[in-house]
């Protein structure tokens, strides 16, 4: 696995950066290469996404959800595996820095040396921009789930 961690300071505060991030089905308005999020349930999504011309399915479940704090999934199956948490860190009364970390193993030969060559850096550090671009353009979130999820034993 390989671990692409990016940050990004948002001129909204923390509650409306956390906000529009929950709103996972938003995600290919800013995600390149995401073609479609289905949110099943509070815990779980169905991935559609075609990168560099090679379309993938997979689902993933929200392990840890704690407002204004973080998000935390991993894959559960599917054509991809990763894990990650993003992190939300009031600066003040109207920025917050967005933090993402992302384990990424990558399958396929296109995609391992796509990895080797730092396009998925690349790829994760400009989707961070575009969320950036997203959410300050809007001015406020299109949405909000405020609910925690407690990691299972």
């Amino acid at each position: 696995m390989s671990t692409i961690r990016e940050s990004v300071e948002v001129d909204v505060p923390v509650s409306t950066a956390y906000n529009q991030w929950t709103q996972f089905e938003e995600f290919p308005n800013f995600m390149e290469g995401v073609e479609e999020v289905k949110q099943l349930d509070d815990r779980h999504n169905h991935w559609t996404t075609r990168i560099g011309g090679v379309h993938r399915e997979f689902d993933t479940e929200i392990v840890d959800q704690l407002p204004d704090e973080r998000i935390t999934w991993r894959t559960t199956g599917g054509d991809t595996r990763q894990k990650g948490t993003v992190a939300f860190q009031r600066l003040d009364d109207t920025r917050t820095r967005v933090e993402l970390v992302m384990d990424v193993e990558p399958t396929g030969a296109a995609e391992r040396a796509a990895a080797m060559a730092g396009l998925i850096d690349r790829r994760v550090k400009a989707d961070m921009r575009r969320f950036k671009d997203f959410v300050e353009g809007r001015g406020d979130e299109s949405g909000a789930w405020r609910g925690r999820i407690r990691p299972t034993t």
